[in-house]
């Protein structure tokens, strides 16, 4: 999936150093960076001299000429906390044998830039981000998975205090001379093994080339970097082996069964761990795109993200009701004789031989493509000439990430993701007679939506024939998921109608679909887990998939929407209630109806009132519930999340445009998955949330009416049995 920010389908960076945080000082939140450096040239784009990374999508770091040739900048995943105006700041004019300090002071909300002690530049950001336990530091790239724009030249030195420094403390540093207060981490490069000075990292490596001569490291700017950790082993997670552990390694019996189920069971009892709705088998992904989705002799396919010591590999699933998932060995990750370090988003289609044709992005190379004729899909042989299209190095008017291919008549076509707004490289489309031979053709929109803004990308991208048209959905980064409706024509997309699938954030995200066997066009997405990190690292997974959609498309050129028949193979204990009143501003619980694994099912006569629903997940007093509504007066499908949990989770009201018609009955479908609720409105608008609902009590459902008065003819709910194994 990206571009160089969260959750990237750029590759992935070789090398860094690791950095455990101390136990008596287990978050960052106000910090300094400093750094005595050298850039080898003032044209390179992006590189970082010194970055820490949560592991979570989110840094801050040191960053060179990324949104303005030389200058220096705050970097931050998706510039939540960069300074954007910098045409006034001085350019720099240091060369390769002229050393400046550059430091960033983060104080609350406040981030102050200063070269050789003095102001560069001053900005103010809504939140600073914390740093916790699990985060590291790297040198070179600008995040853990970007390494498209890394750092050319040398470091003298690199430190960081865990704490705001004033502008007289940073002014009388002296590279490699202590200073006070004293470093929290600090490296001078002074030998070989370049230790850390502060004396929490002892494990080093220098890799790709990178070097240590005369006091100084080295980059080239390519895949040059230096590795540090505070054990050997913690730098096989940046620098892994090819193979992803779990299939290189036997397990050791018997010991690893009793492990095993001791995790099954900590799995089964987890309250947030949704029962139906697909979860990674264990761990943490991030990103867990779907990818690869295809029917493919009599079977239904789908790949995901998932990473073993951060190598990113496609996990196989399969299923003949898409309900019920059965669980591949992995079939595609890096190996020895392979360019890409990692896998990252992509789509499978037929080729002309008749085989399944994954084409992924691959970290570090560029866009890719394996082939598969197995019964299973368990056996992938990679291009020997990928990448097909690396990475570009120079001018090139086009990214190499997420791409999604095609086979139209005798040609291949692919669409590859590009950058936002009026980019030099933009979503552009390739074509290829052969799956060895791509050509640029050119920018993939004929043009853009008025509505759609100059930050948002084209990522994730799943191109297809639907309803006389074509549609793109895909998302925008900062967005989530959104799609395009228009006509194919002359090698280039001329979008119609622009619409979103995400309102209020960017939790809906990475769509891919396939088409069924009877036509249907079916897609799920990802839906990002908003726990905090301590939970997520409690509970021991991370990553969960939305209900599987099918797409239509209506005589508006608007996509309609809703869950697959085959969901209701699920329902159990069936309960009925017809021709319920609603009083004005009142609310009618239905004490017959609990659960928090259920569907429900409702016909609402809206009548004069302005907004009408249903709460779920609701505690006796109120304290915690889920409220799902139709804003008559705002023509809006809400779901509100302001009290879906004491604990956890985001507090939003997802907004998605939806009207009735005159005297339209409101038809609702209700998903309640633990902590996922998903609702469709009359086939034709859906929204989704998370919810952590923290009281067992919590599994009430009534019913409200606000503003005037309505009906309910009908409610049905069913509890829904599991469809995941644990």
């Amino acid at each position: 999936m990206k571009i160089p920010s969260v959750c990237a389908a750029v590759p992935l960076m070789i090398g860094c150093f690791t950095a455990t945080l101390a136990a008596e000082e287990t978050v960052l939140r106000d910090k300094t960076l400093v750094v005595w450096v050298a850039p080898a040239n003032l044209t390179q784009r992006g590189g970082s001299v010194l970055t820490i990374d949560d592991r979570q999508s989110h840094f801050d770091g040191i960053v060179f000429g990324e949104l303005a040739p030389a200058r220096w900048m705050a970097g931050s995943d998706f510039h939540r906390r960069t300074g954007r105006k910098q045409d006034a700041w001085p350019a720099e004019t240091a060369d390769a044998n002229t050393v400046v300090q550059i430091a960033i002071v983060y104080r609350g909300n406040e981030v102050t830039v200063y070269r050789d002690g003095r102001e560069y530049s001053r900005h103010t950001i809504k939140a600073p981000q914390t740093f916790g336990a699990d985060s590291v530091v790297i040198i070179g790239p600008r995040h853990l998975e970007g390494m498209q724009d890394c750092f050319a030249g040398g470091v003298d030195d690199a430190r960081i205090y865990n704490r705001a420094l004033s502008a007289e403390q940073i002014a009388a540093m002296k590279p490699k001379v202590e200073s006070e207060p004293k470093p929290w981490a600090w490296w001078t490069f002074g030998d070989l093994m370049s230790a850390d000075r502060a004396g929490r990292f002892t494990a080093t490596r220098l890799a790709g080339g990178a070097r240590v001569e005369k006091g100084r490291l080295l980059l080239d700017g390519q895949r040059a970097v230096f590795c540090a950790a505070q054990t050997a082993g913690a730098l096989d997670a940046i620098s892994p082996p090819p193979m992803p552990p779990s299939i290189a390694s036997k397990p050791k019996l018997p010991d690893d069964i009793a492990v095993v189920r001791r995790f099954r069971n900590h799995l089964l009892t987890d309250p947030y761990r949704p029962t139906y709705h697909f979860v990674i088998p264990e761990d943490y992904a991030g990103p867990f795109d779907p990818n690869g989705a295809i029917f493919w002799r009599g079977r239904y396919h789908l790949f995901y993200i998932y990473q073993e010591n951060r190598v990113h590999c496609f996990g196989h699933v399969s299923s003949v009701d898409l309900v019920h998932w059965r669980q591949h060995p992995t079939p595609l990750y890096p190996t020895a004789d392979s360019p890409d370090r990692g896998m990252f988003s992509g789509n499978c289609f037929i080729n002309k031989r008749g085989e399944a044709t994954m084409l992924f992005h691959g970290v570090g190379a560029g866009n890719c493509i394996a082939t598969s004729s197995d019964d299973n899909l368990d056996q992938w042989t990679k291009l020997p000439s990928n990448p097909i299209i690396p990475n570009p190095k120079g001018n090139e008017p086009y990214a190499s990430w997420d791409p999604c291919g095609w086979l139209e008549g005798d040609t291949y076509y692919a669409i590859f993701g590009g950058q936002p707004g009026k980019s030099p490289r933009p979503a552009s489309t390739f074509r290829a007679t052969e799956l060895d031979g791509w050509r640029h053709v050119g920018p993939f929109l004929h043009h853009e939506m008025p509505d759609v803004a100059a930050n948002e990308d084209i990522s994730c991208p799943d191109f297809f024939k639907l309803g006389g048209k074509r549609v793109l959905v895909c998302i925008a980064h900062n967005r989530g998921t959104r799609y395009y409706v228009g006509e194919w024509k002359n090698e280039q997309f001329h979008p119609e109608v622009h619409e979103r699938m995400s309102w209020v954030d960017n939790l809906y995200f990475a769509p891919e679909s396939l088409e069924a066997p009877d036509g249907r066009r079916i897609m799920w997405a990802w839906i990002f887990d908003q726990r905090n990190g301590e939970t997520k690292r409690a509970s021991g997974w991370s990553g969960e998939m939305a209900l599987p959609r099918e797409l239509t498309l209506a005589d508006d050129k608007r996509l309609r929407m809703k869950p697959v028949k085959e969901l209701e193979r699920l329902r159990y204990n069936e309960q009925s209630l017809q021709n319920i009143a609603i009083a004005a501003d009142k609310e009618v619980f239905l004490p017959k109806i609990t659960g928090n694994a259920i569907e429900l099912e409702l016909q609402i006569e809206p009548q004069d009132a302005k907004q009408v629903g249903i709460k779920i997940c609701r505690s006796p007093g109120c304290e915690e519930e889920t409220v799902v509504f139709y804003d008559a007066a705002e023509q809006k499908l809400k779901l509100d999340t302001n009290k879906s949990g004491l604990v956890e989770g985001t507090k939003k009201i997802e907004a998605a445009p939806f009207g009735l018609k005159p005297g339209e009955v409101l038809t609702l479908r209700v998903f309640v998955d633990r902590s996922v609720v998903e609702v469709f409105a009359n086939e034709r608008q859906a929204a989704v949330r998370r919810i952590y609902p923290s009281r067992p009590d919590s599994v009430g459902v009534s019913l409200f009416a606000n503003g005037g008065e309505a009906k309910v003819r009908q409610i049905t709910a069913w509890q829904m049995a599991p469809s995941n194994p644990w």
